[in-house]
């Protein structure tokens, strides 16, 4: 790509700038930055400090040459040059000069507001309220989060979010959205994309990363989704903790790595034939290997402890092999584990 474009200099320097405007922004979209590193893009390529304003999407930034982006004060001048997000669309780029496009502006402005679709269609449901701040940016979490993602990128994503360096955070995943940053403090998780700690209970399945800082979420990211595979549903066919926090699983990681789909173990398939004797097989396992007493166990069911013996006698027989020795408490806790784990294979994200 260097040698055809230094040809085209040669030849053209226009067509040799054009190809650099191309490359610049599909290695942008390939990276899946988000909107302010493309803005930033159009900026540097023109010049010229640049804009983008959307109501629908609720966006409002801008970028000066030297890279940096904020929130633009005042409304953009109708003479400036301009062009629309979509080809049918209001003007929502801007660049603060007056005057026509150049060659170089028009190729510029329509490779960046095909990267800010493609963000914005992964990021963002359109909806009419008030401007967002450029900290409340859900692409910039999601370029923090991509370890494929340009240093420099994460770098802006971590200032539009208000987060130094050092600061550290963890990585979220859930089964239902996309991913998010967890601060270390109860403040703050008004943001968009940013969460507290308290903010973590509900229903949906959740696997917290390792803290770390900002720079190194891609990693906290990863063991994220690898405790999101850890979590339940906290139905009948799906007990156990919805919420799972990666350093808490120890060695158990190693089963996510090493797990063969197609070929699970003779432990699970007993307790998957097990379970078929009643919805509660599944949820009286999980409290019981959950809990240091039966009594316990039972309470956490709402059971007399004599209707868990029974019950756990019944499932021995099923299982063909006892739960209530060490081994056998052992047994069914990785059984348990490995179910899951098959349950909630790695969607790959």
């Amino acid at each position: 790509m260097h040698q055809v474009v230094a040809r085209l200099d040669s030849l053209d320097p226009e067509a040799g700038a054009a190809v650099r405007v191309i490359a610049r922004f599909d290695a942008l979209v390939e990276g899946r930055a988000g909107l302010a590193p493309i803005l930033t893009a159009v900026a540097v390529l023109t010049g010229t400090a640049a804009r983008l304003v959307d109501e629908h999407f609720d966006v409002a930034l801008r970028a000066e040459v030297d890279g940096r982006v904020e929130r633009p004060l005042g409304a953009a001048d109708p003479q400036w040059c301009s062009a629309p997000l979509t080809p049918d669309g209001p003007p929502v780029f801007w660049l603060e000069r007056v005057g026509a496009h150049t060659l170089l502006d028009a190729m510029v402005l329509d490779r960046a507001a095909f990267a800010a679709r493609e963000v914005l269609r992964r990021t963002r449901r359109g909806h009419r309220a008030g401007p967002l701040e450029p900290t409340e940016d859900d692409a910039a979490v999601e370029v923090l989060l991509d370890g494929r993602a340009n240093p420099d990128d994460r770098r802006h994503a971590a200032r539009l979010l208000s987060l130094t360096e050092q600061t550290a955070v963890r990585a979220v995943a859930t089964c239902d959205g996309p991913g998010r940053i967890m601060l270390p403090a109860e403040d703050g998780g008004n943001l968009h994309g940013l969460i507290t700690a308290r903010q973590l209970k509900g229903p949906a399945r959740t696997g917290v990363g390792p803290a770390v800082p900002v720079l190194e979420l891609p990693t906290s990211w990863a063991e994220a989704r690898t405790a999101l595979r850890f979590a339940s549903a906290g139905t009948d066919h799906d007990p156990g903790p919805s919420t799972v926090y990666a350093e808490e699983l120890g060695a158990l990681a190693i089963f996510a790595r090493s797990l063969d789909p197609a070929a699970p173990p003779d432990d699970v398939r007993a307790l998957e034939l097990a379970a078929h004797s009643g919805p509660w097989v599944l949820r009286t396992l999980a409290e019981f290997t959950s809990h240091s007493s039966l009594r316990l166990a039972a309470a956490a069911l709402y059971i007399h402890h004599s209707t868990l013996t029974d019950r756990l006698t019944a499932i021995e027989h099923e299982l063909g092999f006892p739960v209530r020795t060490p081994q056998g408490r052992l047994r069914i806790q990785l059984a348990l584990v490995v179910r899951r784990l098959l349950l909630h294979p790695d969607d790959g994200r």
